[in-house]
This record gives structure tokens, C-alpha cells and sequence, in this order.
């Protein structure tokens, strides 16, 4: 027992631990102190003291936050910003003090009875965000910076930051425990130290937690996918957890693109407690990282979050004078997929697709998409998939998906449930993470009709409403869609019309233009066509000369679309306006052309939703000049490739069953041609198909809508296929 009571020993230890606790004390209060000069001091120009007004201001609204732009902190001191950069747990905390406390300053004199209430400190940077993929071990505990979509929100529960516990067996209390910030719990003692005389000592696990003598706040976690032009191909997005209390709480929603500054830290995986409470195991391979958050930068214009964010007034500039080029409009088609050869129309229309008309918000509060779909259709071997696949990489937000691989859900949004919480939660498909790009779909027509009829409102409202699950709720999907497709006969056959494609008068109606893609054997076009195949095999490896050729390289095109779209919104001139009017009363009375007047078909060509398309194409043709206004040229060109896309598809009979495309004497027929149909053969009998072609057709009826009526009922399914020529007929 001597040992125990050597003055040496005790007094060496107890002052040695006295020295080194003093020290940490005052480093710190002059810390602490650093940040009440920073926020008391700081100033801009005229001597506007930014952190110290906004602060009053923030507190008397009853905002209790205080944003704070890390260059600021690294312009009054470099050495402070750096602490906090690289130990942001211990000093951020002490920063929330410090502005506690200046707080406390220039807000009293306050009620008597009022308390005063903590400050949150919210941290925004300039730095370059880094990749979620680019995460590693080391970072644990720093502050980092990442981008991404969020894709799901959980609901606001509480996290609490002091509690107070008591023993079951002696009633011993122990106030305001401090409890880890984040996803981090507290550990409960797992002994009583209270002394008692006469008393038997606490048994294991005594202490259970006071709830009404705790201190909460709010907290909600999100994630985080890494945004589609981040990921490398042939991989899977990556997620990561984020952790938001206070006031970050409901300020995004699934589908907001969002900058991140956060604390990269660690977590227990399950409830194993495996590796205990020791940071070093848990890094090795026990715990899972997710994000303390500590600012959001939420996209609040569509793609201004995006790697093209930064652009420099040198790129401005180049930007400006390339718009003034009389010849832009060609260079940007000729810079569209300049290894397939032709297609001029459609890439022209492309270039529309990628810049979009105006977004419009009416005096109602109803909205007016700016975005264009097209649809390509036609025959296989005719680049339709590349030119896909070169849209998604030049389009500054692209996602690429294909038909028979998507489902409703995987296009739109799901409901999943929690696996921690088990509440159910939303995530968003690949139109909500394209909010404000490009969604490209291939296969068009493999797809099930009713994942086709869930991107409905996608397409007309630029929203997607979901009511699952007790969710009811709206997404954006403000995205523009190009979609490619085949004919159901393989190849495309001029003699079967409507027959070639499977599509409902619903969707196509959504399209702005629909062109028909078909492979002509000419011989002169197809020695032109072999020759620059082959051109583009010999050159596959030599370096680029696309500005030689008079193309826009893909890297200032990619940057030109993002200006483009972030700051020009044209509007409609009164002249092109005046012309549009009387282009459209026109064409809706066939006037405009003695033989499409003579034409039944062509009798009411357009209605009110393929006028809109025509302005919003006009639009993009001024947006990609940088003109604030909408010319007769544009209105012109607009009109000219409607008139090759949507109206020559029209023309040859295939969209006439197409809103807009079908005359009321033709309506009349088939649904003629339909009772008859019903009357006379009865439920369940069998009937070949040339007996029905046969009887209709001695009544005068043209087999084209005999034909029509069969394939119409065919997909409503009240026509069967059962044999080969044969069917059954099944009439609910």
C-alpha cells in the first residue's frame, strides 16, 4: 500500500495531467476567441459587416443558422480555416459557441424569459467537389465537398444531443451527457459508482435514460447517388448516407442535384457492435462511412450543377461570338455524330432537342413545358442507336437507358422500404435524374404499353405524381425525351401504313417530331455511304481535326448547350407570332395546298399541341443564337422540319390514328366498322381473318381500316391471336 499513498507518484502524475489539460484549455479559448473577432470584424467594401448583421438579421426572423463561405475564414485567418478543414468535429462545435455567444451580444437586451437559442454554423465552399468514388479511409473525420443526386429522403425524426440518466437501483442521477453529433449513439455506463454506506451495490446496467429531461433536435437522412456522367462505364452508381439535423432538414427533395459539404465519418454496421467503440478496428472493415452534413447547395436552376458550372469570361466571350457566326445552325448539326454519314433533318432536329424552348410559368399558375421529344422510327441498321448514344454523352445531363430493360418504375420513381426504419421511402427513376437533360430511350417499342403509358405525364407536364403506399406526392422530370424504334415487320413496309408501328395515339401525340428513318437502295447513295464507312474505320485511331472540318469540338459543344440553356430564354416576336397564327389556320383548313386539300388524310393536319411544338422549336432555334427573340427565319425553319418530320410521316398514312391526324369522317367508319364487328360474331366463337377482310370489304369498306379496327382490338385485347391466320374473339 505504500506506493499507492508516494507523494512522488500522485503529485508527478496529478500535475503533469493539470499542464497538459490547461494547455488545451487555453488553446481553446483562443480559438473560440478567433471566431468572435471573425464574425464581430469582418467586413466588405463600405464597411458591411456581413457575419455580424446577418446574424441579428437571421435571429430576430428566427432563422438560427449562419452561412459561412470558407474563403472568408481563409481570408481573415489561413491557419484557422485549416483547423477547421482538417478537425471540423472539435472546432465546429466550437465555432457554433463562439457565434453563441456574439449572439448573445448584439441581440440583448431579450425578454427575461426568452432562452437563448443555439446557432448553427452552415459551411459553403468554392472548391471543386471530389467524387464519391474518390472517398477513402484517410478522409475519415475531414471536412469534404461532393455532388450527386439525391434520390431518396426519409421523414424527420429526433436525434437527442443531451440526455439525462438515472439508476434503477439507487435513484442516483446524472444531468446533461453530451451525446456524439451524427449517426454516432451514446454508451450507457455499465456501473453504478454511487457509494452508499449500509447500501448492496448496483447491479449491471442500472441506468436507464430520462426522457422528458432530454435536449433534441430534428434530423432527416437522404441519399446520395453520384451523378450519371460521374460514373464510369459498366458500373453501378455508387450511394452514399447523409446525416442533416437542425435547420438542413427539408430542404431537398428525390431528383435535386445538390453540392455537399459534409463531414466524411463512420458508423456501426447492424447491431452487433462488432470492434467496439475503437476508431482504428472500425476503419479497417466494421463500420460503414456516410456524410455529416454541414451546407447543401441545392440546384435551384435546372443543370447549374454540373462539371460546366465554372465557366470563365474567356469561354463567355468565345461563347458569344460563336453564336454570332451566320453559319452556326449548320455547324452545330455538321458537329452532331460526324461519323454517320446523312440525316441532315435529323440531326438538325437533334440540335433543337439539345437546346429547348423556353420553359414558360403562366398567370394561372399552370406551366408550358420547353422541352422537345422526338421519336425516330424505321428500319434496323440505320444509326438510330448511335445517334443515342452520342446525345447522352454531348447533352450536359444524360441519362441513356434501354426499352426491354426498363420498367415503369425504373423510368419514373419507386417506393422501397426502409431497411432500418421500415417506413417507406421514395427513390427517383431515370427521368427524375435527368431533371433538366436528356432521357434517351432505345428499344422504344419493346417496351410493355403500360411502362410507355407511365412516362404520359412525364413528357406533356414535366412532373411525375405518385400516390403508393400512402405516398402522394409530385417529382420533377423536366426532361426532354429521343427515343428510337423499329417496325413490327422487322423492316419498314410502305404497303401496310399504320400497321408498321405499335404505338397508342397517346404517346405519339407527345412527340414534337416523328421522323421515319428508312434504308433507300440507291446505288449512288450507297457508294457514297461505303466509302465514308470505311473513312471512319481508316481514321478510327488518328488524332481529331474536327475544327479543320468545320465541326465544333464535343468537349465546347457540351459547354455551348449548358450556356445556352442556363442564360437565353427566348420569346415569341409579334411578327413571328402573327405568322404562326396564319400558318396555323392554314394548315388546319388544308388551304395551303390544292393536292393536300384534295387529300382526306391531310384534311385537318395539326391541332393546338403540334402548334406548341412548332414555338418551341422556333425557340431553340433563337436560344442557340443567343437571340432574345423569336424571327420569321426561325418560325420558317421550324415550320420546314416539322413539315419533313412529323407531317411527312402523316402524309404516308402512318400516324392516322394520331390525334390531330385523323379526319371525323374516318373516326365515323371505324367505330362503323367496329359495332358490326361485335354484332356479329358472338364471345369466344373463332373467326379467320380473311372471312372478317372478305365480309367487310363487300360492304364497301377500304381493307386499310378493316385492318386497323382488327389491330386496334387486337391491343385492347377483345381480339386474340390463337392459330396462324386465326383468331378468337373475346369480347368482356
Amino acid at each position: 500500500m505504500e506506493g499507492f499513498d508516494d507523494p512522488g507518484i500522485f503529485f508527478s502524475d496529478n500535475f503533469g495531467g493539470d499542464d497538459q489539460n490547461n494547455a488545451n484549455v487555453i488553446n481553446l479559448t483562443q480559438i473560440k476567441n478567433k471566431f468572435k473577432e471573425f464574425i464581430r470584424t469582418f467586413n466588405e467594401d463600405n464597411f458591411h459587416y456581413k457575419y455580424r448583421d446577418t446574424l441579428k438579421r437571421n435571429y430576430l426572423l428566427g432563422k438560427f443558422f449562419l452561412d459561412v463561405d470558407m474563403e472568408d475564414l481563409a481570408g481573415f485567418d489561413e491557419n484557422l480555416a485549416d483547423k477547421l478543414k482538417k478537425q471540423p468535429s472539435e472546432h465546429l462545435q466550437i465555432f457554433e459557441e463562439a457565434v453563441k455567444e456574439v449572439a448573445d451580444e448584439i441581440t440583448s437586451p431579450r425578454p427575461e424569459n426568452e432562452e437563448l437559442q443555439d446557432i448553427q454554423i452552415l459551411i459553403a465552399s468554392n472548391a471543386n467537389p471530389t467524387n464519391i468514388r474518390d472517398l477513402k479511409s484517410e478522409m475519415v473525420s475531414k471536412m469534404v465537398k461532393i455532388s450527386g443526386v439525391i434520390i431518396s429522403a426519409s421523414g424527420i425524426k429526433a436525434k437527442t444531443t443531451k440526455i439525462t440518466i438515472q439508476c434503477r437501483a439507487c435513484n442516483n442521477t446524472i444531468p446533461n451527457l453530451t451525446v456524439n453529433p451524427g449517426l454516432e449513439g451514446y454508451a450507457l455506463p455499465r456501473k453504478c459508482n454511487t457509494d452508499q454506506a449500509g447500501r448492496p451495490k448496483c447491479p449491471l446496467d442500472p441506468f436507464f435514460i430520462m426522457p422528458d429531461k432530454c435536449k433534441c433536435v430534428d434530423f432527416q437522412t437522404l441519399k446520395l447517388q453520384e451523378l450519371p456522367d460521374s460514373v464510369p462505364q459498366g458500373e453501378i452508381p455508387r450511394h452514399m448516407q447523409l446525416f442533416c439535423d437542425r435547420s438542413l432538414c427539408e430542404r431537398v427533395v428525390p431528383g435535386n442535384r445538390v453540392l455537399i459539404q459534409g463531414i466524411y465519418s463512420i458508423k456501426k454496421v447492424g447491431t452487433g457492435g462488432k470492434g467496439g467503440n475503437d476508431t482504428h478496428k472500425a476503419v479497417v472493415g466494421v463500420r460503414a462511412p456516410y456524410m455529416r452534413v454541414i451546407g447543401i447547395k441545392v440546384d435551384t436552376e435546372i443543370g447549374s450543377i454540373s462539371r460546366f458550372s465554372n465557366i470563365t469570361s474567356d469561354e463567355e466571350a468565345a461563347f458569344r461570338k460563336l453564336a454570332a457566326l451566320p453559319d452556326i445552325y449548320e455547324k452545330l448539326a455538321k458537329s452532331i455524330a460526324p461519323s454517320i454519314y446523312g440525316s441532315a433533318d435529323v440531326k438538325k432536329a437533334i440540335v433543337c432537342l439539345l437546346f429547348g424552348g423556353s420553359r414558360k410559368k403562366l398567370p394561372d399558375g399552370l406551366l408550358r413545358r420547353g422541352d422537345i421529344n422526338i421519336l425516330m422510327l424505321g428500319d434496323p441498321g440505320t444509326a438510330k442507336s448511335q445517334l443515342l448514344k452520342f446525345v447522352e454523352k454531348v447533352s450536359p445531363i444524360g441519362v441513356y437507358t434501354s426499352g426491354k430493360g426498363s420498367s415503369a418504375a425504373g423510368l419514373t420513381a419507386s417506393v422501397m422500404r426502409d431497411p432500418s426504419t421500415r417506413n417507406f421511402v421514395m427513390e427517383g427513376g431515370a427521368m427524375v435524374l435527368a431533371d433538366g437533360g436528356v432521357v434517351c430511350i432505345d428499344e422504344f417499342d419493346k417496351m410493355k404499353e403500360d411502362d410507355r403509358v407511365a412516362i404520359h405525364e412525364a413528357m406533356e407536364q414535366g412532373t411525375i405524381s405518385l400516390a403508393k403506399a400512402g405516398i402522394t406526392t409530385t417529382l420533377n422530370s423536366r426532361c426532354s425525351v429521343l427515343a428510337a424504334a423499329n417496325s413490327i415487320f422487322g423492316r419498314w413496309d410502305d404497303t401496310k401504313g399504320e400497321e408498321n408501328i405499335d404505338f397508342m395515339p397517346t404517346i405519339l401525340s407527345r412527340f414534337d417530331m416523328i421522323f421515319i428513318i428508312k434504308d433507300h437502295h440507291d446505288q449512288t447513295r450507297d457508294i457514297t455511304l461505303a466509302k465514308h464507312i470505311i473513312n471512319v474505320h481508316l481514321n478510327a485511331n488518328r488524332p481529331a481535326t474536327a475544327e479543320q472540318e468545320g465541326e465544333i469540338p464535343l468537349h465546347v459543344l457540351k459547354k455551348y448547350i449548358h450556356y445556352c440553356r442556363k442564360h437565353c430564354g427566348p420569346r415569341l416576336s409579334p411578327d413571328a407570332g402573327e405568322k404562326l397564327r396564319s400558318r396555323y389556320v392554314l394548315m388546319r383548313s388544308g388551304a395551303h395546298s390544292q393536292e393536300k386539300a384534295a387529300d382526306k388524310r391531310m384534311a385537318i393536319p395539326i391541332t393546338v399541341r403540334q402548334l406548341e411544338a412548332i414555338i418551341r422549336i422556333s425557340e431553340s432555334l433563337a436560344k442557340l443564337q443567343l437571340k432574345s427573340f423569336v424571327t420569321e427565319e426561325h418560325v420558317n425553319e421550324a415550320l420546314r422540319l416539322f413539315q419533313v418530320s412529323t407531317l411527312e410521316a402523316a402524309s404516308s398514312g402512318t400516324l392516322s390514328g394520331v390525334e390531330g391526324f385523323t379526319t371525323e369522317e374516318d373516326h365515323e367508319m371505324l367505330n362503323r366498322i367496329e359495332k358490326q364487328l361485335k354484332r356479329r360474331f358472338a364471345i369466344g366463337s373463332q373467326v379467320s381473318e380473311t372471312n372478317i377482310i372478305q365480309d367487310f370489304t363487300r360492304q364497301k369498306y377500304p381493307e386499310r381500316a378493316i385492318m386497323k379496327v382488327i389491330s386496334t382490338m387486337i391491343r385492347r385485347g377483345e381480339l386474340q391471336h390463337r392459330m396462324q391466320r386465326k383468331m378468337l374473339y373475346r369480347l368482356s
